[in-house]
């Protein structure tokens, strides 16, 4: 199941930096600065949060680490939402969009909290 989010990552990463530079250079001229700092936030969170997909779908796995899985289902998810509408929002300054990114942003919380949850069971289990 790992594997899958190693890919999911890869995408999202080259999506993060396809996104920044189309931003850095063909939206330069088209967005006020006001929009243009919303998208440079989208890609920052998109291309952080693909670097910790990868990095948590890289540690070894076993299917019954349900909460690691959870953790990068939440952090996929949430990345797609927060970024995804930062950027629609930077595009069409539809103020709804505003509404939509705090709901990535608690799906990314979640995902990051499942990391810890996690990292504490393993850490319980190694001590026995």
């Amino acid at each position: 199941m790992s594997h899958k989010y190693t890919a999911y990552a890869a995408l999202l990463g080259g999506a993060a930096v396809l996104l920044g530079a189309f931003g850095a250079h063909a939206l330069k001229a088209t967005l006020d600065s006001y929009a243009l700092e919303i998208w440079r936030t989208a890609v920052f969170y998109h291309l952080t949060h693909a670097v910790a997909i990868l990095a948590l779908s890289m540690v070894a796995f076993n299917d019954a680490d349900r909460t690691r899985l959870w953790a990068l289902r939440a952090l996929f998810i949430g990345t797609v939402i927060f970024s995804g509408s930062l950027y629609l929002l930077a595009l069409t300054s539809i103020k709804l969009l505003g509404g939509v990114t705090p709901v990535g942003g608690l799906c990314l919380m979640v995902g990051w909290l499942l990391v810890f949850i996690a990292a504490y069971q393993n850490s319980k289990t190694e001590q026995t």
